[in-house]
């Protein structure tokens, strides 16, 4: 295998590499999932009605645009932008209500993950290249144990912050509260609709849209000397809150602004700017004001699809 790369939060020390390993079954993640997956199959079926589904819609909107995308994704792990430390605490808390993971855990997934396909070789847990099933139950309901694992170190900051702390180790706890308010509020459809179906819909959501956006298709933005690539998902553009646009992130994963082509509609991106337009946001991040990827290759397209900035950008970067 070729020498392992480090990232800012993985360390590649000793002999740690993302190729060997096991994936096992994970008890508690695959309880978490199934459980809110039943219940919401089979309490959603039997409770639904038109308001309890808006409260699905709104409150998936706001978890997944608000919290996971914009809280967790672009500020917590890419320190794309800079906000008030409440405002912060409230996005993300925001994202921890999505169900996959609090604070910390979040971003050890993620940057574990994004470790591996930065190497030039990685499993296939990380590449999503064991096929559609069996990846379905490997990133659902699994965990992988690296025969050499590297060492993992979360900023002081975030891995001191109080809050954190609390949330981190109560996260699966925090959907009680909610759950709580909702029963007042409209009572046990509310309940089952705005948690159990939500949660369900959004753990599958994200791993449908990161098993997609690994698969090779058409690109113009292509990282050189990587196991994984990221590949655009136009027609989910809008559901996702800009988080399918994934060829973008891989050559840009510092940008605030994912939906950076001709037509990209990136609505955690609006979300940003509405904030930067009320003074709560600062600092913001996008390509024009970033260096692109180590690797980055422009391929030509003659659809013209990418802003004018993204035309100008040297073939190799």
């Amino acid at each position: 295998m070729d020498e392992v790369k480090s990232t800012e939060r993985v360390l590649s020390l000793g002999k740690a590499n993302p190729l060997h390993g096991v994936v096992y079954w994970n008890p508690t993640k695959s309880t978490w999932i199934t459980s809110f997956t039943l219940i919401g199959i089979i309490g959603g079926a039997l409770t639904f009605s038109w308001d309890a589904f808006l409260v699905f819609i709104v409150l998936s909107a706001v978890t997944i645009c608000g919290g996971h995308s914009v809280g967790m994704h672009r500020l917590l792990i890419h320190r794309s932008f800079k906000t008030h430390i409440w405002l912060e605490h409230f996005l993300v808390y925001l994202g921890v209500l999505v169900g996959m993971a609090g604070p910390h855990g979040m971003i050890k997934l993620h940057d574990f993950r994004d470790w591996g396909q930065r190497q030039t070789k990685c499993h296939p847990f990380f590449a999503h290249t064991a096929g559609f099933w069996k990846d379905a139950w490997w990133q659902l309901h699994c965990s992988i144990q690296l025969d050499h694992e590297p060492e993992f170190i979360i900023e002081e900051n975030v891995q001191n912050d109080r809050f954190y702390k609390i949330v981190e180790a109560t996260w699966m706890w925090q959907q009680l509260p909610l759950a709580i308010i909702l029963f007042v509020l409209g009572g046990l459809p509310w309940v089952i609709w705005g948690i159990a179906v939500r949660v369900s819909v959004s753990l599958i959501g994200h791993w449908l849209v990161g098993y997609y956006a690994h698969q090779p298709r058409e690109q113009v933005l292509h990282v050189e000397n990587t196991a994984v690539q990221g590949y655009n998902l136009p027609n989910l553009g809008i559901i996702t809150f800009g988080e399918a646009y994934h060829e973008n992130h891989h050559a840009f994963p510092s940008s605030a602004n994912l939906g950076i082509m001709k037509g990209q509609v990136d609505l955690g991106w609006w979300l940003i700017q509405s904030l930067s337009s009320f003074g709560l946001v600062e600092k913001i991040n996008s390509p024009e004001n970033l260096e692109p990827r180590k690797g980055l290759v422009v391929r030509n397209n003659q659809s013209n699809e990418w802003s004018s900035w993204l035309a100008d950008l040297p073939k190799q970067c």
